[in-house]
């Protein structure tokens, strides 16, 4: 199944990130564009929000440099743009696969494409990694393990939900039960005729 897979990437990402654990180390995409070319999506898609996840935690930092955190500002932008566009790469792969499928004339359209809903699997693969991290840290109180085990049960409760709700909404396109429609993102504050601080500049 396809959710089988993007979880099952995504863990190599946060896996493979961690070894170093270092936001400025290089990026290499095992998977090939041209003949893997979902797999290349997903795994570029969960390596930029490992990386943002370790920049939203630096940036928290009170006695961050201000110098240093608008830069870490300007980065986390640039992320954020990143991560929309390979979104949108995604939902571009889907409707390729399913251009050639005939909606059932009872067809409906769902709240969010296939891809925003990977979108929102990867993070949480991140947010399970993590959460696992502090219900299994050594340091920390037992009190603190044991809410943590709880909150961790919880997200992989959702993470099972969500993978369920993600192939069948996938099985349902295919199947012409519901039909996509991909609205693109249209930020306003990355363009300079848009945001009217930089059209001002």
């Amino acid at each position: 199944m396809f959710t089988d897979k993007a979880n099952a990437i995504f863990k190599e990402v946060i896996d493979k990130y961690h070894v170093l654990d270092s936001v400025d180390q290089e990026f290499k995409n095992p998977y090939d564009k041209e003949s893997q070319l979902i797999e290349h999506l997903l795994y570029r898609k969960c390596w930029i929000d490992t990386v943002q996840w370790h920049y939203e935690d630096i940036i928290r930092d009170p006695e961050i440099d201000p110098v240093a955190a608008l830069e870490l500002k300007r980065k986390i932008d640039a992320s954020n743009q990143d991560r929309t566009d390979t979104v949108e790469y995604i939902d571009s792969y889907f409707l390729e696969k399913y251009k050639d499928v005939t909606p059932n004339k009872d067809a409906t359209i769902n709240t969010e494409s296939p891809a925003w809903g990977v979108d929102r699997l990867s993070i949480l693969a991140l947010k399970i990694y993590h959460m696992h991290e502090e219900a299994t840290r050594d340091d920390a109180t037992q009190d603190h393990r044991d809410a943590c085990q709880k909150k961790l049960d919880v997200l992989l409760e959702q993470r099972v939900d969500l993978s369920t709700a993600i192939q069948q909404l996938l099985d349902d396109i295919e199947a012409g039960r519901k039909y996509m429609k991909v609205y693109k993102q249209m930020k306003m504050y990355n363009d300079d005729e848009l945001n009217p601080v930089l059209r001002n500049k």
